[in-house]
């Protein structure tokens, strides 16, 4: 099997008896690894001295074993990073967890803090490839591509069913104008579009410069045509969208989520979709997709029913947590993740704003 320097670039996919009878590596144990993954990582790690490990585990308790003997371990948004876990991660001597992401709802930094292990992120790898998502998905909502294009290929070239709306003059509403949410506006700005957002810490100066503007979020439910959701995911954005927040939106909206699933709540959306209340929805993740999206499922039979609900709606679209996709976010993760981790090894501070507390941030 091929290696590539000082890393091995072998999906591995051993049973935990063969795993702990392979421990006696050191560096960094990336879970939840796929080919992107090494092909944008490995490549970095061997110019920067720092040894990987790949391995399509997710991160969990029954896979711990895994990280005896390593400085530290790279995880994902699925991998779990709970107390503990945190407290196998240090008993097994990990001093370092890089995620490779910017959301890090899924670590317990207190518990990281307590037993002194450096937590990374990757705070903005590109804002532009999940906005430009949120708005590729949207278009192909509000006209029909996907239901056109398995149309075409079947030979049937009719139009019936297939009719949208212009976007130019429809009013979007952005909840949450971080740096994705800022540049979904922009876009959006660019189809003539009218932009309503709200956010916690509402950014005036930009929203002027841009020609958007901040309003209630109840407002922002009444007036929207579309709602784009681009808040991270906190226990107070937790089912931001619920059944009480989407009884006030305009009847017939569109629902686009390119942020994190628990953002909304799936069993109202479904109710909302089934009464119509909601027109249309395109959703690039799941609130209950671990052990799920990334993975092939094709041979298997659907478990989750409100997954399952969602896949039968003609005006659903579901990408697989992709938005962030693109080769540039992938070069920008790497570059951080890495770099960060040779710092770590050589006894340096992290990068500026890549360094997480128990507040978040720091």
């Amino acid at each position: 099997m091929p290696t590539l320097g000082n890393f091995d670039v072998r999906p591995r996919r051993a049973s935990l008896p063969q795993i702990r009878q392979s421990l006696t590596m050191t560096g960094f144990v990336v879970f939840d690894s796929k080919s992107y993954d090494r092909n944008s990582l490995g490549p970095l790690a061997e110019s920067a001295g720092v040894t990987l490990r790949f391995d399509e585990h997710r991160l969990s308790e029954n896979t711990l074993p895994l990280v005896r003997k390593s400085v530290g371990v790279c995880a994902f948004v699925n991998d779990q990073l709970g107390r503990e876990v945190i407290e196998g991660l240090a008993e097994a001597g990990v001093k370092m967890i890089a995620m490779r992401c910017a959301g890090f709802n899924n670590v317990d930094l207190e518990a990281a803090a307590e037993h002194n292990i450096r937590v990374t992120r990757v705070p903005a790898y590109s804002p532009y490839a999940v906005a430009e998502h949120a708005v590729a998905l949207l278009m192909a909502l509000n006209r029909k591509v996907i239901r056109a294009n398995s149309r075409v290929r079947d030979m049937n070239f009719t139009l019936d069913g297939l009719v949208g709306w212009d976007m130019n003059g429809k009013t979007v509403g952005l909840i949450g104008t971080g740096k994705i949410g800022k540049i979904a506006g922009q876009i959006f700005k660019g189809f003539g579009m009218r932009v309503i957002c709200w956010d916690p810490y509402p950014d005036h100066a930009w929203a002027e410069a841009a020609g958007c503007e901040y309003v209630p979020l109840e407002e922002l439910g009444r007036e929207s045509d579309v709602i784009s959701i681009h808040v991270p995911l906190l226990p107070e954005t937790h089912h931001i969208i619920n059944a009480m927040s989407i009884a006030e939106f305009k009847r017939g909206v569109y629902l686009i989520n390119v942020s994190r699933g628990a953002l909304v709540d799936t069993k109202a959306l479904i109710k909302a979709l089934k009464n119509g209340h909601v027109a249309g929805v395109a959703l690039d993740v799941y609130e209950e997709e671990e052990g799920k999206f990334f993975e092939d499922h094709s041979g298997h039979i659907m478990q989750d029913d409100k997954l399952a609900r969602l896949l039968t709606f003609p005006n659903v679209i579901i990408t697989s947590h992709q938005a962030f996709l693109t080769e540039d976010a992938l070069n920008e993760i790497a570059r951080v993740t890495i770099e960060n981790m040779r710092r770590f090894e050589a006894g340096e501070e992290p990068l500026p704003d890549t360094l997480l507390g128990p507040s978040g941030p720091v």
